[in-house]
């Protein structure tokens, strides 16, 4: 793969734009994601914890923005990097924090309502429930059952992105291919894998991404990944395991003194005497428990940043060839490794099986397959009475056409249900059962 190649300004579904802009293209999709819909609405979609509480935890949104403020940061050290090795063009390589930050703020869009759950509830749906008839009663082929039945955020994501809806503009939000193509995790089909990149309706547009960044071909559909991924995914990674070690701790879930000793793990003793000299001096001045644990948890992100810098930079070849394999972050010094690590079992342990976690979880099952059945139903026979008072509520851009497949709609169906936040969800759920 080359830079000069893979820093391309086409757009989605959209011709070259000749008219003169005052903000380059890839500062253009940083501000289209801010200003969309469906950003926004990330707002009011569980993170972790479920919303609202007296202790304001973290969201979709505020993770996404935190997200993309740690991604432009690594962005920009590469770009650095690349305009003083020169290996790649200063005006293309200078945006590359742009193109990073703003994958970063749409990584999480495709994720339903109601937590990491809302995944596992969709394809509990088409597994388990009424779904699952459905399916074996329709004519689908096996890839296009394994995108229900295995439902991604990351394909539905991609699905946002770049899918013209009807009513809407030709390409989804139209953002250049690089930022799109560096939230796709997970470069291939549906079929035999948990993860994956795209539904079959979105095929087309998938390769022809691929194609036109010349992005390897590994084989059965699959493709080498962008090399950008790799920042917005460690990105991504970091922020998740230490925000959620700050929520804990500011919830009660965790003490103060065990969230300060799991933050001070990233930090060697010889190797970073700075921060302990440091350490000491700022908690001459800050007595408050939570100000020091956002202090702890600051210089961590910024270790681990300055790792998985060294860490792309140090593999750019292998990357670049589409050889490298696994995360950033699985490849750090073995301090940071240790500490990463102890934190992401500690989370899963008290963190992730926490009682109001879990409520949230249970209640999501019951809504959103209460919402997928109800939906899909009134999308199958329009002609009901009962549909009639449901497709209403379908926006337009999701409405199909009476004459079309099982398969589209059920996508429309999980489209519905999917870009609902957890407010809304919940709303549309009790006026459903009466509890009006």
């Amino acid at each position: 793969m080359k830079w000069s190649e893979l820093l391309t300004t086409r757009r989605t579904g959209q011709p070259v734009d000749k008219i003169k802009q005052s903000r380059t293209e890839f500062q253009r999709d940083y501000d289209r994601m801010i200003f969309s819909p469906a950003f926004r609405r990330l707002q009011n979609k569980t993170q972790v914890f479920p919303l609202p509480g007296s202790v304001f935890v973290h969201n979709r949104l505020t993770h996404s923005l935190e997200v993309a403020s740690v991604g432009r940061s690594l962005g920009n050290n590469i770009s650095r990097k690349l305009i003083e090795s020169k290996e790649a063009e200063e005006e293309l390589a200078s945006e590359i924090g742009s193109i990073v930050a703003t994958a970063c703020l749409a990584h999480d869009l495709g994720n339903p309502p109601f937590g990491h759950s809302g995944e596992k509830a969709i394809s509990h749906y088409f597994q388990y429930g009424r779904g699952a008839e459905i399916l074996a009663q329709s004519d689908m082929s096996d890839a296009q059952k394994q995108d229900l039945l295995n439902f991604d955020g990351n394909a539905n994501t991609f699905r946002l992105l770049s899918h013209t809806f009807r009513g809407r503009r030709e390409g989804g939000l139209a953002l250049t291919y690089p930022s799109v193509a560096s939230i796709i995790k997970y470069p291939r089909p549906s079929v035999g894998v948990k993860k994956f990149a795209y539904f079959q309706q979105d095929k087309e547009i998938f390769e022809g991404i691929m194609q036109q960044l010349n992005i390897p071909s590994k084989g059965n559909e699959t493709y080498s990944r962008y090399p950008l991924v790799y920042l917005v995914e460690a990105a991504d990674d970091i922020c998740y395991q230490l925000m959620d070690l700050e929520d804990a701790c500011r919830r009660g879930i965790l003490p103060y003194e065990q969230t300060a000793e799991l933050f001070y793990g990233f930090f060697d003793k010889e190797e970073d005497k700075w921060f302990w000299d440091n350490r000491d001096n700022v908690y001459q001045q800050v007595t408050d428990l939570n100000e020091r644990i956002s202090y702890l948890r600051s210089l961590a992100i910024g270790k681990l940043v300055g790792c998985a810098t060294d860490i792309f930079w140090n593999n750019r070849e292998e990357i670049l060839e589409g050889k490298f394999e696994g995360t950033l972050l699985k490849r750090l010094p073995e301090v940071q490794k240790k500490a990463l690590f102890t934190i992401a079992m500690l989370a899963v342990e008290k963190i992730y099986r926490h009682p109001s976690v879990m409520e949230v979880e249970i209640s999501g099952f019951k809504i959103i397959s209460t919402l997928l059945d109800k939906f899909l139903e009134a999308l199958m026979y329009p002609e009901r009475y009962y549909s009639g008072l449901l497709l209403p509520f379908v926006p337009e851009q999701f409405r199909t056409d009476s004459d079309a497949s099982v398969y589209d709609k059920a996508l429309a169906a999980v489209d519905i249900v999917s870009g609902m936040t957890d407010v809304y969800a919940l709303d549309i759920y009790k006026k459903i059962i009466g509890d009006i």
